[in-house]
């Protein structure tokens, strides 16, 4: 075999690993990853320049948006800080920080920045907190109990979703709600997840081969290394989207509904749920629209896989469920109406529609929106497609082209 030969066949061989490698939570590369753009060419991707994102991050290209800790996007996976607040009555919390309402400190940070938070203080969707003279975020309510053990049984034959069984692995109380609003620190509304409460560092310390236990801390913490000092590192596991045909990664921390916690391995916290719904970019809207498709292409090696019957259904070679692949809106760099809370829309392809043969991937929000307006894509039993009601907290934390 000559040189060229066997080049040709390392670039066959290279290409066949990205379309087989599989993008479960606990394992990212899927057909999301975009290939190198040496392929089809006959120049190695070396003779490349660096993408235009590197110059611009509006421009077309890989962009960190939560630059807070190092990302891996073969693991898709984080390590970002890991904080230390408390109760008022002195229990511990432990969270994360991932967007903020304040721009400058957004920036210092390394953190998302969505002005749309500001508009979150409606019922209990927003809770207050305040610095003590530590410096330290003090909260007067909302507890997590990360004791339950999280549980799926899928519905039977191809219709897994919705899953008979459903059990979040972490209830928040009725007060729990990720977005904080420090009430001595100009009102800025911070997201910040808690993944771990009421108990010490040694107790939830998993760093090297550890392995976290899951009754203590939230069920997408990879590693949590909290240090003497009460702060530290946790890396997250993320999942892989789709934003007007980008392709990106979001961590899915809570759900207001406890069938999307559970599928998103997040924390049940039904506070959220009082932000107001269907108003996506509309004057004083704290959300943006996050599009899930329930019965798209099914089979693990299916390039057009998509949906959450497969997720329900399809595994990777590690056995490990593999992620929807669902769509949101406007993220940072690409639109100016970005907010962590997202407005849940669940969309099924008709029967005529499958019939027919154009079930298949959709990776853009009006590429969808065309397929409701055709006909093609109806909301739960045929009725019109639009908010479920349900919202979940996912920041975005990377753009990959």
């Amino acid at each position: 075999m000559s040189w060229k030969d066997r080049k040709r066949s390392f670039v066959l061989v290279l290409a066949l690993a990205v379309v087989m490698a599989v993008a479960a939570p606990a394992a990212f590369a899927d057909d999301v990853t975009p290939p190198r753009p040496s392929v089809g060419t006959n120049v190695p991707a070396s003779y490349f320049g660096p993408f235009p994102s590197q110059i611009d991050r509006k421009l077309v290209g890989p962009v960190q948006l939560l630059r807070s800790g190092p990302l891996n996007t073969k693991k898709a996976t984080i390590k970002i800080p890991l904080y230390l607040g408390h109760m008022a009555d002195g229990r511990n919390v432990w969270y994360i920080l991932t967007d903020t309402t304040d721009k400058d400190n957004a920036e210092a940070l390394g953190l998302n920045h969505s002005a749309k938070m500001h508009y979150g203080s409606i019922g209990r969707a927003t809770r207050v907190g305040r610095l003590d003279k530590k410096a330290g975020l003090v909260f007067d309510v909302g507890t997590v109990d990360f004791s339950p053990d999280r549980r799926v049984v899928p519905g039977a034959g191809a219709k897994a979703f919705p899953p008979r069984v459903a059990t979040p692995g972490s209830v928040g109380d009725a007060d729990y709600t990720p977005f904080v609003r420090i009430e001595n620190a100009g009102g800025h509304v911070y997201n910040a997840p808690v993944v771990a409460f009421d108990k010490t560092a040694a107790q939830i310390r998993a760093c090297g081969a550890k392995k976290p236990n899951y009754n203590l801390v939230h069920d997408r913490v990879v590693k949590i290394c909290p240090s003497g000092n009460g702060g530290g590192t946790v890396t997250i596991q993320l999942t892989p989207i789709f934003s007007f045909a980008k392709p990106a990664l979001y961590m899915s921390m809570e759900a207001s509904d406890p069938v999307v916690a559970t599928l998103d391995n997040g924390t049940h916290a039904p506070a959220i749920g009082e932000l107001p719904v269907g108003r996506d970019d509309s004057v004083f809207s704290a959300i943006e629209r996050l599009f899930v498709i329930a019965n798209g292409p099914t089979g693990r090696l299916n390039p057009q896989r998509q949906g959450l019957n497969s997720a329900l259904t399809d595994k990777g070679t590690d056995g490990k469920p593999l992620p929807p692949i669902n769509l949101v809106g406007g993220l940072p760099t690409v639109a100016l109406d970005y907010s962590p809370a997202w407005d849940l829309n669940l969309g099924f392809w008709t029967a005529k529609a499958i019939a027919k043969g154009y079930r298949s991937r959709v990776i853009d929000e009006f590429q969808l929106l065309s397929l409701v307006v055709g006909g093609h894509i109806t909301g739960p039993g045929g009725k019109p497609f639009g908010s479920t009601g349900i919202v979940v907290n996912c920041p975005i934390v990377a753009r990959l082209l």
